[in-house]
């Protein structure tokens, strides 16, 4: 389908993971390996699903139309056989008849979830498509060193609310091995490097050419160039193709590394972000092929930037928390450490997260139409008046809330010690106890603000991701921890 100047983005977020690996620690810890710069790790409680909440969050913040379609694209999901773009679709509080879809399995499909995204809004549909990598390798490898994890999400429509219309696009596809992995496998296997790098540039020439020709433009009309995929070699070889008479995005590889299937979304976001209305932006990923999108901003970008909430994705590469090597390997399950000397998780069970899925999932609890006051979790019978059944739905998931009171616990079973619990005002009322993430405790205080975010509460158990919300406090920019 070809692209039409009022389809494209509406709105879009990105989440970047608050910690740090400097990749100097590798080559400390191994005796080899290791380079320049740091890469964005996924917390112990993060995973591509959690992350795409927190993208699809940030998009949704900022955007006047609720999306009708909701595709979730990721290289690792969280689970085979069930679709993960559900948990994504309840943490959203999102109708039950927005359908839900995975495209999962290669880092490609983060760009065809773009594309369907867009397709779904020529067709009248507004989508949102959510991007999410971690990604990993063997201890020593170019892939722990080069990757990163990240998530991205694009809702695309039409009319007036477009930000930057798709007006043009263009693939090339081909069958070659260059990096592949086994289903149960933990990493990636990657030929000769230099075997693809002429295949991509190929493949990226085709791409770049049949999607300008459907823009109607010539590359010397193009203002920035953002280019990405995971073998380094032939974006960096690509960008400095195309970027000659044009300013080249920042792939952020030396601070957050190549986030994969998320890459697309997080590096369309870094454009839009610093560009003006009416510009001209080309992506090209790369990945078993190549795919080029041309997109022209409109007057409404500045608009949108002034409504969403929350730093950019430069702000947010340049702030993080810095892991350990040893902690960024037990988190990735490389380093197995004793586990605690108490009875294993019981495994959420079905039937009830599927009764209670508006809170456990959404996020959202209960006021009374009588007397106004705030229950966490839902009750029938209000704590207040006593009114029975007097209850509207209340969700809570995008509402401040200050810290009453906490503790750090040493002796609670976490993967990043101490676990912090704490009780939660929130605005308007309600008070709930919720466990504190991405924070430090020596510097956490009462009355400091904080904001609900999508995790794991536990380890897996018995197969089955036990997700709910937890607190982290909000900061204009996360300082790296010294003692990490």
């Amino acid at each position: 389908m070809t692209a039409t100047a009022d389809v494209g983005v509406i709105s879009y977020g990105v989440h970047l993971p608050a910690w740090r690996l400097n990749r100097k620690e590798i080559g400390r810890a191994l005796g080899s390996g290791g380079g320049k710069g740091t890469r964005a790790v996924a917390a112990f409680d993060e995973d591509t699903t959690s992350m795409g909440v927190e993208a699809a969050r940030r998009a949704l913040a900022g955007a006047s139309t609720e999306p009708r379609t909701l595709v979730f694209a990721t290289a690792n999901p969280a689970y085979a056989d069930k679709t993960n773009a559900t948990t994504v679709h309840a943490a959203l509080g999102l109708d039950r008849s927005v359908p839900a879809y995975d495209f999962a399995g290669a880092a490609r499909s983060g760009v065809g979830a773009l594309l369907a995204a867009a397709d779904s809004a020529a067709a009248g549909r507004p989508a949102l498509a959510v991007l999410s990598d971690i990604r990993t390798g063997l201890p020593g490898s170019a892939e722990e060193r080069d990757g990163g994890d990240a998530a991205a999400a694009v809702q695309f429509g039409s009319g007036d609310d477009v930000v930057a219309a798709l007006i043009g696009r263009g693939s090339a596809s081909a069958e070659f091995l260059e990096r592949w992995r086994i289903p149960g496998d933990s990493s990636s296997r990657i030929w000769e490097e230099r075997f693809a790098e002429g295949s991509y540039k190929e493949l990226a020439h085709e791409a770049v050419e049949a999607a300008l020709k459907d823009a109607g433009l010539t590359l010397a009309e193009v203002d920035k160039v953002a280019v990405g995929g995971l073998h380094l070699r032939a974006v960096r070889g690509v960008a400095r193709t195309l970027g000659r008479g044009a300013t080249v995005v920042d792939d952020l590889a030396v601070v957050i590394g190549a986030t994969g299937t998320a890459q697309p979304g997080v590096l369309l976001a870094a454009a839009l972000d610093e560009a003006a209305a009416g510009e001209t932006v080309l992506l090209v990923a790369l990945g078993d092929g190549a795919d080029a999108l041309v997109f022209r901003t409109t007057e409404a970008l500045p608009g949108l930037r002034e409504r969403r909430t929350g730093p950019s994705v430069t702000e947010q590469a340049s702030a993080g928390w810095e892991v350990t090597y040893q902690k960024f390997l037990t988190w990735r399950g490389f380093l197995k450490r004793e586990a605690p000397r108490r009875p294993d998780p019981d495994r959420p069970a079905g039937p009830p997260a599927y009764r209670n899925a508006d809170w456990k999932f959404g996020l959202a609890g209960s006021r009374c139409t009588e007397c106004d006051t705030r229950h966490l979790p839902a009750a029938r019978v209000c704590i207040n008046c006593r009114a029975v059944d007097q209850m509207v739905g209340d969700r809570v998931a995008e509402v401040p809330a200050v810290i009453a009171t906490f503790q750090a616990d040493l002796l609670a079973y976490t993967l990043n010690p101490p676990l912090i619990a704490a009780a939660l005002n929130f605005e308007g009322g309600g008070r709930f106890i919720a466990e504190v993430t991405d924070a430090d405790p020596a510097a956490l205080k009462i009355g400091d603000a904080v904001e609900m975010t999508f995790r794991r509460l536990y380890s897996t158990a018995d197969g089955v991701h036990n997700y709910f919300w937890k607190a982290r406090p909000v900061q204009a920019a996360v300082q790296a921890d010294e003692e990490n």
